[in-house]
């Protein structure tokens, strides 16, 4: 997590000032619980409340009980006496660091995602304004990085809309999982402390109470959900690939914004080049490189080891913070994406009717010649146009095996460019309801 490819609002969540308070409140609201079934004084939780809840807490105070103590919990329950006073040995009655850090991570998760969701509603509302505006805009498809048959620049964004849709519907059940409270004591078997207090604690804190814990939260369900980043990232990187190849300049079909006073290249000056989406493919690099330690964490050893700990204190942060920043960016490129019609249109003519190869092969086929034949007879004038530059449908008019089976009006006719685009209606209506 560095300050170049962070947002503050999600840094936040992160800050040590915010894992403290949630800390506290945890603690906090297991005394209410406590005090409630009678094995503290209410009046000691309701002391905790008003001390600890109006403190702020020293970072720097416990670091130092930290480097003395070498636990996390134990130098923060420390500082925190020292605003409570006596009644703060009712605090963490039966409870585990596991209890207290596991409850934190599902916070910090669940506000994360909350975050996360909003940044994908973003990027899809520029995606759908983007796909409307160019709903029309024929292009040509390409397959393997070749010319293959028409499609619009709509529906290109209409599939990247589809594709954040599902994001979306996964970090919302992965943010679901994820969110669940564990205050469940040693080994995870309430023997020290009743289970109303967890049922508490995740009802106040807006999370779900563990169904079973050995001592921490099972790491299944983080694994989910740092998987799940991880495939939103590929997502990204999918469509930063796409405008990046649609950059190129023998292509020049879209580009990102250049804004004035930009520089491109130290050494070349006529350079505009592709840095935000080059950028977003390496981000998202990162994001996915964060969900296979999150899979090893699943495999703790017996009812608790603390292997996953260091690994999720920089997981958490990073993977979250650089999936965040890397949303916002793509929203970005997208509103403010340079579509280039015409250049659509001239690479699209640039083999000269190659497109509409496969409904010439399909209207031989339909008037008797055999599928392999009309194969044959359309890929020897495919290949003049390939090889000698030559005019597809001037090659196929004057092939008279091909103009044995197809009457020249009938040739003509494969090459209306509206026939690739008679369903865009049928595939919005799909993607985006009947708008």
């Amino acid at each position: 997590m560095i300050p170049r490819y962070s947002r503050p609002e999600m840094v936040a969540i992160w800050s040590p000032e915010t894992r403290f308070r949630i800390w506290f409140e945890i603690e906090a609201h297991a005394c209410d619980a406590l005090a409630e079934i009678g094995v503290i004084p209410k009046e000691a939780a309701k002391t905790i409340w008003d001390k600890g809840g109006s403190a702020t807490f020293n970072v720097d105070r416990i670091d130092e009980i930290e480097r003395e103590t070498k636990h996390d919990v134990i130098a923060f329950l420390t500082h925190l006496a020292e605003f409570v006073g006596p009644d703060s040995r009712f605090i963490h009655q039966g409870m585990t660091s596991s209890d207290v850090l596991d409850t934190c991570l599902a916070v910090q998760l669940k506000r994360a995602s909350d975050l996360l969701i909003a940044d994908l509603d973003a990027l899809l509302a520029a995606l759908k304004k983007r796909a409307f505006e160019h709903k029309d805009t024929v292009t040509v498809g390409r397959s393997h990085g070749i010319h293959a048959e028409p499609t619009t620049f709509g529906v290109k964004l209409a599939y990247a809309y589809a594709e954040f849709s599902r994001a979306r519907e996964r970090l919302v059940a992965a943010r679901a999982e994820v969110a669940t409270c564990a205050i469940s004591g040693a080994v995870g078997t309430f023997a020290n402390v009743d289970p109303r207090v967890e049922a508490h604690v995740a009802e106040k804190l807006g999370l779900t109470a563990e169904p079973v814990s050995t001592q921490v939260i099972p790491r299944d369900r983080h694994a989910m959900f740092f998987a799940t980043l991880g495939v939103i990232a590929s997502s990204v990187e999918r469509l930063a690939t796409e405008i990046r190849h649609l950059q190129r300049s023998e292509v020049l079909e879209a580009e990102e914004y250049f804004s004035p006073g930009q520089k491109g290249s130290s050494a070349m000056p006529h350079k505009r080049n592709p840095v935000l989406t080059e950028n977003l493919t390496g981000l998202a690099r990162m994001v996915r490189a964060y969900a296979m330690p999150a899979m090893e964490n699943v495999a703790l050893w017996h009812e608790r080891d603390i292997s996953h700990s260091s690994v999720e204190r920089m997981i958490g942060p990073d993977a979250t913070v650089t999936l965040d920043f890397a949303l916002a960016r793509l929203t970005g490129v997208i509103e403010k994406l340079l579509v280039y019609p015409d250049n659509m249109q001239a690479n699209m003519n640039r083999y000269r009717g190659l497109i509409h190869s496969q409904r010439v092969l399909l209207a031989l086929t339909q008037a008797g010649v055999s599928r392999e034949d009309a194969y044959r007879l359309v890929q020897r004038n495919a290949m003049k146009t390939w090889e000698h530059g030559k005019d597809f449908l001037e090659e196929l008019l004057a092939d008279m095996d091909v103009t044995a089976a197809l009457p020249a009006d009938e040739i003509r006719s494969r090459f209306d460019l509206g026939y690739h685009t008679k369903h865009v209606e049928t595939i919005f209506e799909r993607v985006f309801g009947n708008e």
